[in-house]
């Protein structure tokens, strides 16, 4: 007998080449900006090269409607950054740095003075002249701070330039690894950064001498209002304006293989894929090769993701209410922990999980079965999407060693290339699509993001509740039976109690669209086009209002920390709340180290206990009094700051003096818990009235 005809999904897996993807992907580090170490970042010439291959790629593979969307952004050219020294054993030594998102052009090689200042705190400073030389400091981005704090203490100083060495965290892959990171400040203070083996020679020479002479060769320019573009094809669909769209990045650190060139060749594989085996959509495919994820606006916090922002609150604004999901990828090539993992919005988590249940056979990659995880976190592009209004998801990439060893590092190559990981996503992905495609309308279920927030209202509520009987510490959020603590609670209970009501409906909202889009997909499957077409047209305004139900959902309750941690506005409140009120308690009862080690916690304070005023004062008044388009996809997402760098200054005065006395600052401290539970208050009582309004 013969063998029947192959599904459509049959065929689109017999088309997948990973063969191509890989080779693309290699392609792309043929552009670059340092000849030496690679890069290609936002508004560059290789960037802007990148981009027109890729164009030409989307039309060689047969994509239509091939268009470059013109953004602005911040551009950075990093040509090159060489210290030459000479070596304990008297050779003349050249060594690369790297480099973060700053200015410095040298005339040649320039010589100056190198000094080495530990952590590069503001009391590494204490007794140390550095104006116009180069400081030399280790660094942990992960477990301590970010690069931006010690790189603007340093340029405060009158430094020439910051060199930073990790010490841990990043680019934990070996000794000669070299570490890029968004700089998250100003682009007049200039840092580079240096391998632990070359900084060793360095620290060897300064330890029989407080600075040594270096030559410095560098040339790295921001250049802000840059003109760079997002590419974008299509694959036309019989309802033009509803669209699935495909993202992922182009702009990169040194080569980049991982983060992100194997994320846009597999996103053009898939393409290429579909086009290949004949699939028919229903519904516009959209495959958009964004620019300038890294980095893309200078001395601002939320810096990165600027080209995807851009495409959808400036170029495309048009595209929320008409593109339905957004799948984006990020290093799609390695094994990230023991299971494929898709992280989505809350609202996909229903229809995702039934989707990952539903699968045939595909290529065994992992130990474990592939998970939905949520909600989607800042680190993408996939977070500028979804507070645009667009439901998103990408292929969660933060799990395993890969963060803390190659990435970010000239390590990113195909020595880590994991081929039937690349093909699981290759595969999971082109069905994902197909199912997409064969909804009739957006499957969104409102549901989990009102049960998740209901738990927090709980959390809240166990916090804030004050009964008689407790012992002090026991009160929780209130401390005592305060007006203000009585009114939180009271708020807190009905917020719950309208989030049970509103998940119940929703849970049965996302029943009748399922039983929908099952019908849709039965009436296609038997070929019955027309009845198919007449139910489709029928649920548009329901789609519709889905849809605005989701922008609706994400301004009211997508809020991050100051470590872009997603978190609900009262979750974040109530967490902050409890570190006040809990510090406020321990001073009273003299517990100091306690008490700081709770401050530390709150807000942005920890750089209160390690920077000067000047730094501390700077990065907290560029999240807070930045116009928009400078605070891009963070703006309104942070909640009210408690500034308490005077509070924590004292404290850490009376702890090295050994002093016992803390009233003042508990009193203090009392003051602030106040104004915090005022506020949590409202943002309560306004989620309440958007539940009721919207669900």
């Amino acid at each position: 007998m013969e063998a029947g005809p192959l599904s459509i999904r049959e065929t689109i897996l017999e088309k997948i080449d990973t063969g191509y993807s890989y080779q693309l992907a290699k392609r792309m580090e043929t552009y670059k900006s340092n000849q030496v170490l690679g890069y290609r970042t936002a508004g560059s010439e290789a960037e802007y090269k990148t981009g027109e291959m890729l164009r030409k790629e989307m039309v060689r593979i047969g994509l239509s409607q091939v268009e470059k969307d013109r953004v602005t952004v911040d551009g950075w050219e990093f040509k090159k950054a060489v210290l030459t020294f000479v070596s304990k054993d008297g050779m003349e030594k050249q060594v690369q740095l790297g480099a973060y998102q700053t200015t410095l052009v040298t005339d040649g090689q320039e010589e100056c003075s190198l000094m080495y200042l530990g952590k590069g705190t503001e009391q590494d400073y204490e007794g140390k002249d550095v104006s116009g030389k180069l400081v030399l400091v280790d660094i942990n981005q992960r477990d301590e701070w970010w690069i931006n704090y010690p790189v603007y203490q340093a340029h405060l100083k009158g430094a020439k330039a910051l060199i930073a060495v990790q010490c841990g965290g990043y680019g934990e892959i070996g000794d000669e690894a070299l570490n890029a990171q968004d700089i998250a400040g100003p682009e007049d203070a200039p840092a580079f950064s240096i391998s632990r083996k070359d900084a060793a020679e360095l620290k060897a020479l300064l330890e029989e001498q407080e600075e040594i002479r270096v030559r410095l060769d560098a040339d790295t320019r921001v250049t802000r209002n840059c003109t760079t573009y997002n590419v974008r094809g299509c694959i036309p669909g019989r309802h033009p304006d509803r669209i699935v769209l495909l993202s992922a990045h182009y702009d990169s650190y040194f080569s980049g293989f991982q983060d992100d060139n194997t994320a846009v060749s597999m996103m053009l594989g898939i393409a290429k894929a579909l086009i290949d085996s004949g699939f028919q959509p229903n519904n516009t495919i959209m495959f958009c090769a964004m620019a300038a994820e890294e980095w893309g606006v200078a001395d601002s916090w939320f810096d990165w993701s600027a080209g995807a922002y851009e495409q959808v609150f400036t170029a495309h604004p048009e595209w929320a209410g008409k593109v339905i999901a957004d799948l984006n990828f990020e290093l799609p090539a390695l094994a990230h922990g023991t299971r494929a993992r898709i992280r989505s919005c809350y609202e996909y988590t229903r229809f995702l999980e039934e989707f990952l249940s539903g699968l045939p056979d595909l290529t065994h990659a992992y130990p474990e079965e592939a998970q939905v995880v949520a909600p989607i976190e800042t680190w993408s592009d996939d977070f500028s999407m979804a507070i645009a209004g667009i439901p998103s998801m990408v292929n969660d990439f933060t799990g395993g060693s890969f963060m803390e060893t190659h990435y970010h590092s000239q390590f990113d190559n195909d020595d880590y290339y994991d081929e039937k990981v690349y093909k699981l996503h290759h595969e999971m992905f082109a069905l994902l699509i197909e199912a997409l495609d064969r909804t009739a309308v957006v499957p969104l279920s409102f549901g989990p993001v009102m049960h998740r927030a209901a738990e927090m209202a709980e959390e809240g509520i166990r916090l804030t509740a004050s009964r008689e009987g407790k012992t002090a510490p026991e009160k929780g959020l209130g401390g005592a039976e305060t007006e203000e603590a009585q009114g939180l609670e009271a708020a807190l209970r009905n917020l719950k109690e309208q989030l049970l009501l509103a998940r119940e409906r929703e849970e049965q909202a996302y029943l009748r669209l399922k039983e929908q889009n099952s019908r849709y997909d039965r009436l296609l499957s038997e070929g019955r086009c027309e009845e198919a077409e007449e139910l489709f047209s029928s649920l548009r305004e329901l789609e519709a209002d889905c849809l605005r139900k989701f922008k609706a959902e994400q301004d009211a309750f997508v809020r991050i920390d100051w470590y872009g941690n997603v978190l609900y506005p009262h979750e974040l409140l109530i967490q902050k709340l409890s570190l006040l009120t809990g510090a406020a308690m321990d001073l009273k009862e003299g517990r100091l180290s306690q008490a700081l080690k709770k401050l530390y916690q709150v807000d942005n304070n920890a750089y209160a206990f390690m920077f000067g005023p000047e730094v501390y004062r700077h990065f907290t008044d560029y999240v807070l009094r930045q116009p928009k388009e400078r605070l891009k996809w963070g703006y309104g997402r942070l909640m009210e700051h408690a500034d308490l760098y005077e509070l924590v200054r004292s404290l850490l005065k009376k702890q090295e003096k050994g002093e016992k006395e803390y009233r003042e600052e508990a009193v203090y401290l009392e003051k602030v818990c106040g104004e915090e539970r005022k506020q949590a208050l409202c943002a309560v009582e306004e989620l309440c009235r958007t539940v009721k309004k919207s669900f």
